[in-house]
C-alpha cells in the first residue's frame, strides 16, 4: 500500500528563519480518539520561533513540524470518536512534533471545538493557543476587580483585555502609543506608553497582573499588586520567592475553546488578524514574529489556498 503525501514546513537543523522549508511527508493518520483535520490555516506564536532556534526544547532535535494552531475541517476520525465526523470545522491546540504547518494535521479530538460560527478558518486558527493562554489565566477573574495586561496589543494580550472586560474587570495595559485606540476599541480602561512611564508610578493596586514580557516587569509588578493579588506569569521566566507569583503553562482544550467560541459568538471576543501569508513564506512570517511589532497574529494557509 502506497504511503499518501502531502506538503509540510519542516526542519532539519536549528537555526534562524532561514531553516524553514517545504517538504514532502507521510500523511498522517488517526488513532484511536484522534481526528484527521485538513488544515485550512495555522497561526504563528512566538513559541514556534523559539522552538525553531533551539531556545525551547520542546521536541527534541528536529526533524520537526512547528504549529500549536489549527482551524480546517475534519477528514477522518480515529476509533472511538463520537462528536465529531468528516466534514465537520473545528479549531484546536496541536501538541508534538507533527504540527500545523501542513496540508492535515492529526490530533486528540479532545483538543479540537467547534469553529465558532462568526469566524472564517484565518480568524479561528489565529486563536487556539493565544485564547487558551488568557483564558486559563483569567478565567477566575471577579466582576469589580483590576487587572493589569502587560503586552496588551499581543497576540495574546490583546484577547485577555477582551476577556477581563467580559468577566466584568477594569482593565489596564500596557502598550505602545500608536495601539492605544485599538485597545480601546477593545475595552480597555487605562492604557500606559511602556516606551514613556513607568507603569509602576501611575497604576494603582491592582488584583491580578498578567505578564506577557517577562524580566524586571515581574519583580516590579509587585509593587502594584494587592497582598491577596495574583501575578500570572506567561513567559516561563525563573519563579519569584512570592506566594502572589503563579506560572501558567498553558493546556489544550477542546471544552474551555467551546467557553471562548460562546464569547466569540456573543461578539464579546474578536481576534485581530495582522496579517495572512502561505506556509511557503512561513520564515517571513517568523522573522515578523520575531521583531515583537506584530498587532494580534500571523496566520499561514497552505500552499494551495494562497495560490
Amino acid at each position: 500500500m502506497n504511503e499518501i503525501s502531502m506538503k509540510a514546513v519542516g526542519q532539519r537543523i536549528f537555526g534562524g528563519p532561514e531553516v524553514l522549508e517545504t517538504v514532502e511527508v507521510a500523511r498522517p493518520e488517526p488513532g484511536p480518539g484522534e481526528v484527521l483535520v485538513r488544515v485550512a490555516a495555522a497561526s504563528v506564536n512566538a513559541a514556534d520561533w523559539k522552538i525553531r532556534a533551539g531556545l525551547i526544547a520542546k521536541f527534541g532535535p528536529p526533524p520537526f513540524t512547528l504549529g500549536f494552531d489549527v482551524s480546517g475541517t475534519v477528514a477522518e476520525v480515529g476509533a472511538d470518536v463520537t462528536g465529531y465526523r468528516p466534514g465537520d470545522e473545528v479549531y484546536g491546540m496541536v501538541l508534538g512534533r507533527s504540527g500545523a504547518y501542513a496540508e492535515y494535521v492529526v490530533l486528540p479530538a479532545d483538543f479540537v471545538a467547534p469553529k465558532p460560527a462568526s469566524l472564517d478558518h484565518a480568524q479561528a486558527a489565529a486563536l487556539p493557543t493565544a485564547v487558551l493562554t488568557a483564558w486559563q489565566a483569567l478565567r477566575e477573574v471577579k466582576p469589580g476587580q483590576r487587572v493589569l495586561v502587560h503586552a496588551a496589543a499581543g497576540g495574546v494580550g490583546h484577547l485577555a483585555v477582551q476577556i477581563a472586560k467580559a468577566l466584568g474587570a477594569h482593565v489596564t495595559g500596557t502598550a505602545r502609543a500608536a495601539n492605544h485606540d485599538f485597545l480601546r476599541g477593545l475595552g480597555a480602561d487605562e492604557l500606559i506608553d511602556y516606551t514613556t512611564t513607568d507603569f509602576t508610578s501611575t497604576v494603582g493596586e491592582v488584583d491580578v497582573v498578567f505578564d506577557l514580557v517577562g524580566g524586571d516587569y515581574l519583580t516590579r509588578s509587585l509593587a502594584i499588586l494587592h497582598p491577596h493579588g495574583r501575578l500570572i506569569d506567561a513567559q516561563g521566566e525563573e519563579p519569584l520567592d512570592d506566594p502572589r507569583f503563579h506560572r501558567l503553562y498553558v493546556t489544550p482544550s477542546g471544552t474551555d475553546l467551546r467557553e471562548v467560541s460562546a464569547l466569540v459568538d456573543r461578539g464579546q471576543l474578536r481576534v485581530e488578524v495582522e496579517r495572512v501569508m502561505s506556509m511557503a513564506d512561513a520564515a517571513e512570517a517568523h522573522k515578523l514574529s520575531e521583531s515583537g511589532r506584530v498587532r494580534g497574529k500571523i496566520v499561514l494557509i497552505p500552499w494551495d489556498a494562497a495560490e
